[in-house]
């Protein structure tokens, strides 16, 4: 079976109350958890000494005219910064400093993320946080990693995280999801705990995918987005427990998920109508659990939801379309010397930036070239 279509079957049980789809299934579940925990506790004999808690990061970032716009942020430790050294290294502070830049006005961040915690979680920090804010924007979720760990059946943990999602759209705040990170890249872990642990994390992760596409919330797929800098640079990118990122994988994280916040916040300015897929950099659109497999391989892919000729759902459901908004250059031009395009914009010949065509009207001029392939 293909992890699209594991993906599709994880979130329909989801959807109907499920709970019979563990992290591993059957037998060959029963033998893996077994192995995980042998090798678990190996792996904790590496793992250095363990951080009390996260940086505070809560409070107003940058500056200008006008009422803080409110950021949330929610999850787990990577959500809450373990591992970061001050306040402003955490990925909720980065997103916030850089919103904060781009849009002209402070940003408030309240950051309700908890180590430990697991998507059955969700649902206490956004009681905590619509009871602290009252009106938030956007908000960012990263969670997953502990229900793999803590063996919680799949079907059950995106549950809970559809379900946050679908009470947060209701409250009309933007919803950005950085999905399940690819656990089989931490250093520590040997095999075949690292083989299973690959497997699980990213099938969770296409699974929420589905989940919150189909809830009305955007994904960027972490994956494995730090596993091969990580495997170079162990010392730069990993904190002191050789498992939490440092202040510099976090802003890692961080690059990925601030263009996709922009764009759920309209900063470029498209008004609801944003630029279709280009082939070229390996987007497209397709239905959402093909999207979703595909975005699991592909770390720092943003998954949403589209229409196709008008249609939000097609013979194989809701569609969805494949975007990598982050661009590899920092500074305001590239390698070549040119200048760079903000995410979500084109450029014309002239080399002035413009909005690019909105996907239906590119899908219907093309007649459907452009979607994505299956995910073997």
């Amino acid at each position: 079976m293909s992890r699209a279509r594991r993906a599709q079957r994880i979130a329909s049980s989801a959807a109907y109350g499920g709970g019979r789809l563990a992290a591993g299934v059957g037998a060959a579940g029963a033998v893996g958890y077994a192995v995980i925990r042998a090798e678990a506790a190996l792996a904790r004999r590496f793992i250095g000494t363990p951080f009390d808690d996260s940086p505070d990061d809560n409070g107003i970032y940058g500056a200008g005219p006008g009422e803080p716009l409110d950021l949330l942020v929610l999850g787990d430790s990577t959500a809450a910064g373990m591992g970061a050294d001050t306040r402003y290294q955490t990925v909720g502070a980065i997103i916030a400093t850089g919103v904060s830049a781009l849009r002209g006005r402070p940003v408030r961040l309240t950051n309700l993320a908890e180590v430990g915690a697991e998507s059955a979680d969700l649902a206490r920090q956004i009681d905590r946080a619509l009871a602290a804010v009252e009106q938030p924007a956007v908000a960012v979720i990263l969670v997953g990693g502990n229900d793999v760990t803590h063996r919680v059946e799949r079907a059950t943990a995106v549950g809970h995280l559809e379900a946050a999602v679908r009470r947060l759209r209701t409250r009309g705040l933007e919803v950005v999801v950085g999905t399940c990170p690819d656990l089989g890249t931490i250093e520590p872990v040997a095999q075949p705990l690292r083989w299973l642990a690959r497997r699980w994390s990213r099938d969770l992760a296409a699974a929420q995918t589905v989940a919150v596409v189909e809830a009305g919330g955007r994904t960027v797929s972490l994956g494995d987005l730090l596993g091969e800098e990580f495997s170079a640079s162990p010392s730069e990118l990993f904190s002191v427990d050789r498992f939490h990122p440092s202040a510099a994988g976090y802003a890692r994280v961080a690059a990925a998920l601030l263009p996709t916040v922009c764009a759920a916040l309209d900063i470029w300015g498209t008004a609801g109508s944003d630029r279709a897929p280009e082939r070229g950099r390996g987007e497209g659109f397709g239905p959402v659990a093909v999207a979703a497999g595909k975005a699991v391989r592909d770390p720092g892919t943003e998954v949403s939801a589209t229409q196709v000729a008008g249609q939000e759902r097609g013979p194989r459901g809701r569609w969805a379309v494949l975007r990598h908004r982050r661009t590899p250059v920092p500074s305001s031009t590239d390698e070549a010397g040119t200048a760079a395009t903000p995410p979500g914009q084109g450029a014309s010949a002239d080399g002035a930036p413009q909005p690019d065509e909105p996907v239906e009207q590119v899908v219907a001029d093309t007649g459907g070239a452009g979607v994505v392939d299956e995910d073997a």
